[in-house]
């Protein structure tokens, strides 16, 4: 085999072993080793441009891999034929590989200093940072040890990002004795029986709280007449009621972002919300479609009524799903001429914290999850409980939906906060504050439930100092290609 096909082989081994880590496959403990193929590449390659386009190549294949669902989801809800779908999502995971190649290219640059391991490990979380800014966020490679508890005690203190860090940091290691790079790269290791300093995660127990969630199982593919909408409701009822009717522990009654004609604007909608809360005596939060003014633009939202059926507060979508609420530049130019379906919804301009029988708590909506600093608002603007409303059968019957119970489970332990989910089709139930599943429902089903959960006040490091985690790796990441960039007499 010449080095350069093995190269790629080498590239395409850390693609394959990412995608491996998460569902529908869950080979968690390929984690510490999954860049080290990479990075083994760019090390034997001396060419910037070379570990580019390998980096490139990685990122495609790990994109594509991982998130292939998303071109059903835009084939479907977006009106597109099968060829422009992929068209549109192969031309995605293209621009998204570009900061994998960047990666790979710096990278490349500093694995033969004496300082790579860690300056390569916080390359790697600043390029994961990015992604939050660049069109499209989905799995960190933290995500990956949300059942490794010891691993996640730096969840609280870091965000995700401190465990990319670690992984990173143990596939540079890896790579750099696999290369006989350096002297003695495992003490770099030596860090690593710190992590029991820091606090356990909580103990395991049961919350002080009901909730009632509901799961529809709303069909997206459902032409709604009158008559439809009528029955929905009534069944919504009958769920809600069923369920909280039965005591007198239920604090509020949840229900999801929905693919169904639930508008604010409706006044037997919310005559029919305000009636089950006065029933319940509890509160109701519920999606719905919403609009700033009357013939704005529409605005996915969750309403919260109180128990004695009033409004209390709404909150408006701030991160909208690309290709599912809005069309992202440049595809906008090639989609507005395909199809007209694909969702024009309005973001939403704030975070949102409202009282419930004299709680705080914050409501996030479905792909919203996916960013760390955004969700640690809700908790340092004073929310006790975190809801999640969703509808995952924009993923259809794929593994994205228990990819995203994987990243709603980070946010819980980034926060140290419950987190009561409820979806249209699963998976739905209630996440402890050490990111444990507690209880969820029956998927594709009919369904609804009591659930438990906590209100907690006391915020966590990374609830109150965001990503400094990032910006020191930033920092860091940028010494190391200084020193690279540095004449020889300037370095140390």
């Amino acid at each position: 085999m010449s080095g350069r096909v093995l190269n790629v082989a080498l590239a395409l081994s850390t693609a394959v072993l990412l995608v491996l880590l998460f569902p529908p496959f869950g080979f968690v403990w390929f984690a510490p080793l999954a860049l080290s193929p990479l990075l083994v590449a760019c090390a034997r390659d001396k060419s910037r441009r070379s570990r580019f386009v390998l980096g490139c190549a990685a990122g495609f294949i790990y994109w594509f891999g991982l998130c292939h669902w998303i071109q059903w989801t835009i084939g479907h809800h977006a009106g597109m034929s099968g060829g422009v779908a992929w068209f549109c999502f192969t031309l995605l995971c293209l621009v998204k590989s570009l900061q994998l190649g960047v990666f790979a290219a710096l990278a490349g640059a500093v694995i033969h200093r004496w300082y790579a391991v860690p300056a390569i490990a916080a390359m790697w979380v600043t390029t994961e940072w990015t992604h939050s800014w660049t069109g499209f966020e989905w799995l960190n490679l933290g995500n990956a040890a949300s059942d490794m508890s010891l691993l996640l005690r730096l969840a609280p203190v870091t965000g995700v990002w401190g465990i990319s860090f670690c992984f990173a940091l143990m596939a540079t290691v890896i790579a750099s004795l696999v290369m006989r790079l350096h002297r003695h790269p495992a003490l770099w290791l030596l860090a690593f029986p710190f992590l029991f300093l820091f606090p356990d995660l909580p103990a395991e127990r049961k919350g002080a709280e009901g909730a009632v969630v509901v799961q529809p199982n709303i069909d997206d593919e459902s032409v709604w007449t009158q008559d439809l909408v009528e029955s929905t409701e009534r069944q919504m009822r009958l769920f809600s009621l069923s369920v909280a009717g039965r005591d007198h522990g239920t604090a509020i009654i949840v229900w999801p972002e929905v693919p169904a004609p639930f508008y604010e604007s409706d006044p037997d909608f919310m005559g029919l919300v305000s009636s089950i809360a006065k029933q319940a005596q509890a509160g109701v939060l519920t999606g719905v479609v919403a609009r700033s003014a009357p013939k704005g633009p529409p605005l996915n939202s969750a309403l919260l009524i109180g128990e004695d059926g009033n409004r209390i507060s709404r909150y408006d979508k701030v991160n909208l799903v690309p290709f599912g609420e809005f069309v992202p530049w440049p595809f906008g130019l090639v989609t507005e001429k395909i199809s007209t379906e694909a969702g024009d919804f309005a973001p939403g301009r704030k975070v949102v914290v409202s009282k419930l029988d004299g709680h705080s708590i914050g409501t996030f909506i479905c792909y919203e999850s996916v960013f760390p600093s955004y969700i640690r608002q809700f908790a340092a603007n004073g929310a006790q409980v975190l809801f999640n409303i969703s509808n995952d059968s924009w993923f259809g019957k794929t593994a994205a939906r228990y990819q995203h119970l994987l990243i709603v489970r980070m946010r819980a332990v980034e926060n140290g906060r419950w987190i009561v989910r409820s979806t249209n089709n699963g998976v739905t139930g209630a996440i402890d504050p050490a990111g444990r599943v507690e209880s969820t429902l029956p998927e594709n089903q009919e369904a609804a439930a009591r659930v438990h959960y906590s209100y907690v006040k006391t915020q966590t490091f990374y609830t109150r100092h965001s990503d400094w985690f990032v910006l020191l790796c930033a920092i860091t990441a940028a010494a190391g290609v200084l020193g690279v960039a540095l004449p020889a007499r300037y370095r140390p």
